[in-house]
């Protein structure tokens, strides 16, 4: 079986939406496991409470989960035009990962809510790549095979950099048909990578 993980952060609700049609995305490629799960909380229960955060009780990964997976799709809110810190500090505490080599030639992909189109989406896709390629994995955006995020009849997260969202300043928009589309391609596309990669077919090399 190859094994997905998606991983997420989220305080509103708008990327546990993009990380379950990742999931379903993942798991219509066959012999393929998904599991999802969320970073850990870092803001103090009453500061949650007073800012709305959503309950979220989807079980909390550790960093050296990572190790156990082909394809990780990562998913966070923009944060001034970056991942939110929750996921940075998840990030840091991996250091043992990247000592022992451990996510080197494991497929990556992520995927982000942001304010506004133009509040630094495409930046925290791209930023988040940064790191994914310190620990030597192989990074997935979406595709152009993906044509809906070409559309311009509505306001259309993601990018070629990465599934998305725009959840408006005050969080009152909810992800489109399209943006959860473009998220169940996504993961489809990091599951079908990762299928590819651990097929067991020797490697060949020239004499």
């Amino acid at each position: 079986m190859t094994r997905i993980l998606v991983l997420y952060y989220s305080s509103y609700g708008h990327v546990r939406a993009l990380a379950e049609a990742e999931a379903e995305g993942a798991r219509s490629i066959a012999c393929t496991s998904v599991d999802i799960r969320r970073i850990p909380e870092t803001v103090p229960e009453a500061v949650r409470q007073a800012a709305g955060y959503i309950d979220d009780d989807t079980p909390v990964a550790t960093p050296s989960d990572l190790a156990a997976y082909d394809g990780i799709i990562f998913g966070t809110p923009t944060r001034f035009g970056m991942m939110a810190g929750q996921m940075k500090q998840f990030l840091d505490q991996a250091g043992g990962l990247w000592a022992q080599n451990a996510l080197v030639g494991k497929v990556a992909a992520v995927f982000a809510s942001t304010g506004s189109q133009h509040g630094g989406h495409e930046a925290t896709l791209l930023s988040t790549h940064i790191p994914l390629m310190h620990f030597g994995m192989l990074i997935a955006g979406l595709p152009y095979t993906f044509a809906g995020q070409t559309a311009a009849d509505a306001i259309i997260g993601g990018a070629p950099y990465g599934a998305g969202t725009i959840a408006g300043a005050d969080g009152s928009l909810q992800p489109t048909a399209t943006d959860l589309a473009g998220a169940r391609f996504q993961g489809r596309h990091v599951a079908e990578l990762a299928y590819r990669l651990t097929a067991d077919l020797p490697v060949r090399e020239v004499a």
